[in-house]
């Protein structure tokens, strides 16, 4: 009976995908550890090891649709063992062909390798999905390069910049995200052939050869020494993933708060049915952007949980070891609805420059005092202007008198400033700086960084 938020059918498309579920099902999941049986089996027969009819007749019925998965759950639970049940299905089918099966590896280098094998077929998954979030927040970013908008400090209104130059700063950001996944690839996808204890001893001389033959062929590294005690390349990893869905959360988060009816700046996809609420029907909320920004709660505290399994005793210990199992998975299902979930909203999103051009009149000229003070530091300097301003400003916000009415009044400013100048200062096309320069700029390197990664 379906009881987490993964499983349950009316919750899980908001936290994991139909494709990361497969990937981490149990199905999957001992299918991987088969798969490390067949490549350690082949390439012991390489090597002369165990005779070649045995690894043949092992690859032909290590296959998860032979295997009953509730006898050998239940026999897990009577012996105590994750693995051992799983094996002697095989070995069982294999007849006296079955005695070769396991040979010389323990079972922390099958769960290992076979979550490392998971961990890479995921990694394509994210790899691929964020690019395409990377492609949206591109499209985005030169589609409303010059769009001008109310830039916000401290939650309130600062200066103008473009709803552009907002999107550039996280494509910018998620660039460096898909950097960060392609260099852990040669730290992270590794596997394991170490043995009991990591010394190799059951393996034999040729233990060095035999362990870069199985990994070889299941498409992973080979480690320089056991890692069943250093848990720190599916650390990193789940730290990535908790890393990408913190920037997520933030887009989520500000696009949930720019579809407020007092900011009306966007307005995320609206389909035909979606309904906002069971009393009033007026509503249309930002559900999309409101999952996205809580979803990466749940994902920073798997990946602190990972970081806890990284603290094992001798040369290895299931205290640590077994919290994984729950972690790293969830880490994977929730970044995964995390990035097809933000990809939409991009996707979706409609950008209202109506919206956002109306809010820069909203404080009155206030919003270009920086522009108006260092023009007047050429004649009285910055730090007179600065006085004078903040003075005008503070005797005008409390008045309630707009910008200009502020500057007319003050005693030292008012012959200053002639009424085109002021009106000239404060138009907030004239104070982007380098906002389309740097837009077109990170649009640029982004382009080149996925060139030369992918």
């Amino acid at each position: 009976m379906p009881s987490s938020v993964f499983d349950i059918q009316s919750l899980q498309h908001l936290w994991s995908t139909d494709e990361m579920r497969e990937i981490f099902s149990e199905e999957n999941r001992v299918q991987k550890w088969l798969d490390f049986e067949v490549a350690l089996a082949r390439s012991q027969a390489e090597l002369g090891i165990i005779p070649a009819a045995a690894a043949e007749e092992i690859a032909r019925h290590a296959h998860v649709s032979g295997l009953d998965l509730p006898a050998m759950s239940a026999e897990i639970r009577r012996i105590k063992h994750s693995l051992v049940p799983a094996l002697k299905q095989v070995q069982a089918r294999c007849k006296e062909h079955g005695e070769w099966l396991h040979y010389g590896a323990t079972t922390q280098d099958v769960l290992d390798t076979g979550m490392a094998l998971q961990v890479k077929q995921a990694h394509a998954v994210i790899l691929r999905d964020v690019l395409a979030v990377i492609g949206e927040l591109k499209r985005l970013a030169v589609e409303h390069r010059d769009t001008i908008m109310v830039a916000r400090t401290h939650g309130v209104q600062a200066l103008p910049i473009t709803f552009g130059h907002k999107c550039a700063i996280w494509l910018d950001e998620m660039t460096r995200h898909f950097e960060r996944l392609k260099a852990c690839e040669p730290r992270v996808m590794v596997g394991m052939l170490a043995g009991a204890v990591g010394s190799q001893a059951s393996l034999g001389e040729q233990a060095p050869e035999l362990e870069r033959r199985v990994l070889d062929r299941l498409g992973l590294g080979a480690p320089a020494i056991s890692w069943a005690p250093a848990r720190d390349r599916f650390a990193e990893y789940a730290c990535l993933l908790a890393m990408i869905g913190a920037t997520l959360s933030k887009v989520g988060n500000e696009l949930f708060n720019m579809q407020r009816n007092e900011f009306a700046e966007v307005e995320e996809a609206f389909s035909d049915g979606k309904l906002g609420s069971s009393t009033m029907p007026h509503k249309r909320n930002p559900t999309s952007a409101e999952n996205l920004a809580g979803l990466a709660r749940p994902l920073r505290y798997n990946a602190a949980l990972m970081i806890e399994g990284m603290v094992s005793e001798g040369e290895r210990d299931g205290i640590a070891w077994k919290v994984e199992w729950k972690a790293l998975p969830e880490c994977f299902l929730i970044a995964g609805a995390m990035l097809l979930q933000g990809k939409n909203l991009l996707a979706g999103l409609r950008v209202d420059a109506d919206g956002m051009a109306r809010n820069l009149d909203m404080m009155r000229g206030y919003l270009l005092s920086e522009r108006v003070m260092l023009a007047l530091s050429e004649r009285v300097g910055k730090a007179t202007a600065h006085e004078w301003i903040y003075e005008a400003s503070m005797h005008g916000i409390t008045h309630k008198l707009d910008f200009a009415q502020a500057l007319r009044q003050h005693v030292g400013l008012s012959g200053l400033l002639g009424d085109e100048e002021i009106a000239r200062l404060t138009n907030p096309a004239g104070y982007l700086g380098q906002c389309a320069a740097s837009v077109d700029r990170v649009v640029e390197q982004s382009d080149q960084a996925i060139g030369r990664l992918s």
